[in-house]
């Protein structure tokens, strides 16, 4: 499995991939294989103001339904709209064309409670 290590992880399977004060938000490869086929992605509104680990919107696979968790507190700043119409870019391309969400980070020092690769790869090692 990848896991980039220029990312945060949650222990809830988000990552963040953060540039300036804009976290880009999405779901692990592990998660995504996990869930199955992905049919379906549910995402905010542009503007949604969201705590660190509330639920943003869900995920639909073949197997189950998932909610998403925001690994930072910020405001959505861009959704991404390809996925809501090729939701299979999410098992593709989980770390690229499958990112979820784009957040503006209000409290960077949340991003020190996340993992990073070696800590997230020890959690789904359990």
């Amino acid at each position: 499995m990848n896991f980039p290590d220029n990312l945060k992880y949650s222990k809830d399977h988000e990552w963040i991939r953060v540039e300036g004060n804009i976290g880009t938000v999405g779901i692990t490869e592990y998660a995504q294989g996990e869930l199955g086929d992905v049919v379906f992605v549910e995402l905010p509104k542009i503007g949604a103001k969201l705590e660190s680990g509330q639920s943003f919107g869900t995920v639909e696979a073949v197997k189950a339904v998932s909610d998403l968790y925001s690994p930072v507190t910020g405001e959505v700043t861009e959704i991404n709209k390809e996925i809501q119409d090729a939701p299979e870019l999410v098992n593709k391309e989980s770390y690229e064309r499958g990112w979820m969400i784009k957040i503006k980070i209000t409290n960077p020092d949340e991003l020190n409670n996340l993992l990073d690769v070696e800590a997230y790869k020890k959690l789904i090692a359990k």
